[in-house]
Parts: structure tokens; C-alpha cells; sequence
């Protein structure tokens, strides 16, 4: 075969797709996406009922729940398959759940064509943990001022009922000040008990809930009478009852919380109930650790479980949960611990070939919290990001830009939390815009790919504060087409600088290490279907 007659190899392809022109919020050059593209990276961000620097809360929800609709009336399966990812492996547990109420409704109002998955398993696959399913009921009753649940979305959530609700989930979650109780949903979805226990337990709900004089309480709820036997002890006596023996502790389904409510956390009280905890909350309560004094061979034991990277895997915890803590914690004994619960929680960041130029946005706008109840900034998230690429192994050249440039220099084999740290210090070095297009040409060298880690709201280029300049230049085309470009994105703002239209331009979201998945594969010339779909 001749060379000229040979069929010619293209860029590989991404999903994600842009479908017309825009502008950024600072009036920069810009891009629209497709309804599925511009659901997948919002949905991937969105934190739900959050002001974000640019969105407010309410004009937010109502561009997410507009979103869902438009993406069901298109292709119903696809919505339904996303959800499940969205909750599971991307773990977000608020955006699943209104992305299943709301595809749930779209449908009642008819789809472009038929549906293969059933809102049933939509519904299930979007409740994960066992105060979701109060969650949603919450939310449904609120979108649409009725109780009441149809048909797939009440078998959906009896599904989940039935696989969530257990003893210990009924005295963690099953709180007195809940406007939705474990009984109420039982009420509601009319689940079929997954054995006699949990008929059981059903009961023992409905009583609690309806203040009975007798709360049934069988021999098939072994935790639940542990726990009722000790609640009828004394309360001054309840807490040295439990330290007396640990064991009872756990034999009562006995959260942390439950026992500050007896008393004072001190070392004991910590070292007592640490075995009993889950990973999320000896992550959370580190510096309490510290500061309470618990002894050094309790600390060990707290190390080695963050050290496991099953159980980093089975805590869903984003990445950034690790840097928190390593801020918070006032010792140094958590800081090796910490770095492998980081290392595991950010597996899938694949060793980039090559020299790669990353360029992590210290604009104002990413200075915001990825959530009112995080320290945590989206900029952290990029710095963070940025450090485990170096830790792969991968040859990097790291750039934090706004205004100007700074390039930051990184110790392979060094410490990803410290090397974030370090990057983060910087931060208002440069200015405070968000001169994207400027920071590329400035910044690369003849890099294999280029990796920008933003909420892609650049600036216009030329550009001056309040000023006007030429025909804005696109972030796309401020490198050659010939190098892979792929953006970040932390916030899912329906503008963005990428053209993904564009051969070798390609745009991921999220804020666990998940969406490297889709890096990896458009870096090795692979095409990268959605990620449920690979």
C-alpha cells in the first residue's frame, strides 16, 4: 500500500464534546457543550445547594436539574447507567441522588426513545449508604410537593431499603431528629424483608418512631437489645460500663458520637472506641487524637488501617480528605499513614510518557471551597493532582499561573502531601486572574501534552483589567494542535475555554482520581467512551 492511499491515524476521542460558541465569565473565549457533556463534568463537581464563586445555589440546582431532563428526554439509558458511576466509583452522593429524582420525572413526561433500564434500578443504584434513602424521599417530597412515590421509584428505593438497612445502620442513622425516619421510608417504598431479622427490625423502627409504649425488640437483633440493655443503665454509670470493656462498645453498635454523649473523649474514651470506627472518621478526628493524648501503640493501629489501601478503597473518600487532615493534625505520627491513604486514593493517576506541562489556575475564583463545609479550595485539588502526576513517575514541569507565571520546582520521590503544601504557599504570587492563554505561551517548551487544572473561566486575551483587546484567543489554540490538551475542570460551569471539538483537546472532571481514567486511555491513542461504558 502506497504511503499517500494509507488511511491516516486521527486523534483519539473523547465524549465529551463542545457545539458552539460562548464566553467565559471574564469575558474570555469560550465553548458550549452538548446536554450529556455538559451533565457529565457538572455532575462530576457539583456539590449540590452550594454557592459557588461565579453560580449561585439556587441558579445552579436549577441548571443541573434542567440538565438531567434534557439528557433523559435524549437518552434515558445513559442517564440511568451514569448515575450508579456517578455514586460509586465518582462518589457523589448528592448529585446521584437528585440526578435520579430528576431523571425519574423527566420520564413521566416522556423520552426521545425507549428506555431498557428501569427507574427501579436507577433509583437503587443512586443510595449507597443507609440515610440515602431518607435523603431522597426528602428531596422528592420537596420537588414536588408530594409524599406519595410512583410505581419504579418506590420499588427502587425498597430495593435499597433492603440491602442498606441493618442494626448498626439503624442506631447511626436513625436519628430522633430527623424529619425522615428508617420507619417513615419503610412506611413510604413497602420493602420485602430480606429475612425474618429484618421484618424484626422493621417493627423495632415503627415502634420507635410512633413512641410506643413497648419498642419490640427480638433475640434475631442482637445489637439493637445490646444496645437497649445498656441504655438502661444509669447514664453516669454507662460510660465506665462500656470502658470497662471495650468489646461492649462494638457489641452495642456504639458510634463515637454516641459516646462523646456520655461524657468526656479523653484518651480512653478515644482508645476505646477507635477499633469501632470507620475510616472517614479516624481521618476527621486526628487532631482530637493529639489533642486528647491517645498512647502511640493506638496511633499505630489508627496508621496501619490508613495505610491499607482496602480500606482507603472502601472509605470512598475523595483525595483531598488526606491533605485536610494532614493540615489538621497537629503530630507528625500521621504523616507517613497519611501519604499511603493518599497513594491509594489516587491509583488510577496513570504514569504520564514523556515531558508533560501542568498548569495548576491560583486565580481568585479557585481560591473559593469546593463545599461551605470544606477548608479544602479547588486550587488544593489541582496542587494535589499536580504532585501525584510527579509521584507517578511522570517527568512534569509545574506552573501555577494567574496574572503571570511562577514555575515550581518538584523532588521526584518526595512527599505528595508536602509538595502540595509547598505549591500552595505560592499561591498569590502571581496576581489573581485567570490569564490562561498567556500562561501557555509562556510556559511551554515543547511539552508531549499539556494538563490545565482550572475552572476554565480564562480571561480575554489580549486582555487588561476592565480593558478591551483584539479577537479573543481560544485557550485551545494557544499550543499546537499536534499536542494533547487536556483541562481539569473543578467547578462544571456550563462555559469553557476548551474547544473539545477540536482534534486532541479534551476536557475531565471530578475530584477523586477517577477521571485520570479517561487521561489515561486518550494518552495512550485509545478512543475514551463514557467511563461505565469502558
Amino acid at each position: 500500500m502506497g504511503k499517500f492511499t494509507r488511511k491516516r491515524a486521527g486523534a483519539p476521542t473523547s465524549p465529551v464534546t463542545t457545539t458552539g460558541s460562548a464566553t467565559t465569565f471574564e469575558g474570555g473565549a469560550a465553548f458550549s457543550r452538548d446536554a450529556k457533556s455538559d451533565l457529565f463534568l457538572f455532575a462530576a463537581v457539583n456539590m449540590v445547594g452550594e454557592d459557588t464563586f461565579y453560580e449561585a445555589a439556587e441558579g445552579r440546582d436549577r441548571r443541573f436539574q434542567k440538565l438531567v431532563r434534557e439528557a433523559t428526554r435524549e437518552d434515558p439509558d445513559w442517564v440511568a447507567r451514569f448515575v450508579p458511576y456517578l455514586r460509586g466509583e465518582m462518589n457523589m452522593r448528592s448529585a446521584a441522588l437528585v440526578m435520579a429524582a430528576e431523571s425519574a420525572l423527566a420520564r413521566r413526561a416522556g423520552t426521545e426513545r425507549p428506555a431498557t433500564v428501569s427507574v427501579r434500578e436507577m433509583v437503587a443504584g443512586a443510595l449507597v449508604r443507609a440515610d440515602e434513602p431518607a435523603e431522597f424521599i426528602a428531596y422528592w417530597k420537596r420537588r414536588t410537593g408530594r409524599v406519595t412515590l410512583p410505581g419504579g421509584v418506590q420499588r427502587g428505593v425498597a430495593d435499597a431499603v433492603t440491602r442498606l438497612y441493618g442494626e448498626r445502620a439503624a442506631l447511626k442513622y436513625d436519628g430522633v431528629g430527623q424529619a425522615w425516619r428508617m420507619a417513615d421510608v419503610v412506611a413510604l417504598a413497602k420493602p420485602t424483608p430480606a429475612g425474618p431479622w429484618q421484618a424484626d427490625l422493621f417493627d423495632h423502627l415503627a415502634d420507635r418512631r410512633r413512641k410506643r409504649a413497648t419498642v419490640r425488640v427480638t433475640d434475631r437483633l442482637p445489637v439493637v437489645s445490646a444496645h437497649r440493655a445498656a441504655a438502661a443503665l444509669p447514664r453516669d454509670e454507662r460510660r465506665a460500663w462500656f470502658l470497662a470493656d471495650p468489646a461492649r462498645l462494638g457489641a452495642a453498635g456504639m458510634t463515637w458520637e454516641a459516646l462523646a454523649g456520655l461524657g468526656a473523649m479523653d484518651a480512653d474514651a478515644w482508645s476505646a472506641i477507635i477499633p469501632h470506627m470507620g475510616l472517614m472518621a479516624l481521618t476527621r478526628n486526628l487532631r482530637n487524637f493529639d489533642e486528647a493524648g491517645v498512647p502511640d501503640e493506638v496511633a499505630d493501629a489508627v496508621c496501619a488501617r490508613l495505610a491499607d489501601p482496602a480500606e482507603v478503597r472502601r472509605s470512598r473518600q475523595f483525595p483531598y480528605r488526606f491533605l485536610s487532615a494532614y493540615r489538621a493534625a497537629p503530630s507528625l505520627r500521621w504523616g507517613h499513614a497519611l501519604e499511603r491513604a493518599l497513594a491509594a486514593s489516587t491509583a488510577n493517576i496513570p504514569a504520564l510518557r514523556g515531558r508533560t506541562l501542568v498548569l495548576v489556575d491560583t486565580s481568585a475564583s479557585m481560591r473559593s471551597p469546593v463545599s461551605a463545609r470544606s477548608r479544602i479550595r479547588h486550587v488544593d485539588v489541582g496542587a494535589l493532582f499536580a504532585a501525584a502526576l510527579v509521584a507517578r513517575g511522570c517527568t512534569v514541569d509545574l506552573v501555577g499561573y494567574a496574572d503571570g507565571t511562577f514555575i515550581h520546582r518538584t523532588a521526584r520521590g518526595g512527599s505528595v502531601l508536602r509538595e502540595a503544601e509547598a505549591f500552595c504557599d505560592r499561591i498569590g504570587e502571581v496576581g489573581h486572574g485567570t490569564e490562561t492563554v498567556a500562561a501557555l505561551r509562556s510556559s511551554f517548551r515543547g511539552h508531549d501534552r499539556v494538563v490545565i487544572i482550572s475552572d476554565m473561566q480564562a480571561f480575554r486575551h489580549p486582555t487588561t483589567y476592565g480593558g478591551r483587546g483584539a479577537d479573543s484567543i481560544a485557550v485551545s489554540e494557544a499550543i499546537p494542535a499536534s499536542v494533547p490538551m487536556f483541562g481539569v475542570n473543578t467547578a462544571g460551569y456550563a462555559p469553557s475555554s476548551i474547544n473539545t471539538g477540536r482534534p486532541g483537546r479534551y476536557e475531565i472532571a471530578g475530584f477523586g482520581d477517577k477521571l485520570f481514567t479517561m487521561v489515561d486511555l486518550l494518552d495512550r491513542g485509545r478512543n475514551a467512551p463514557w467511563p461505565w461504558e469502558s
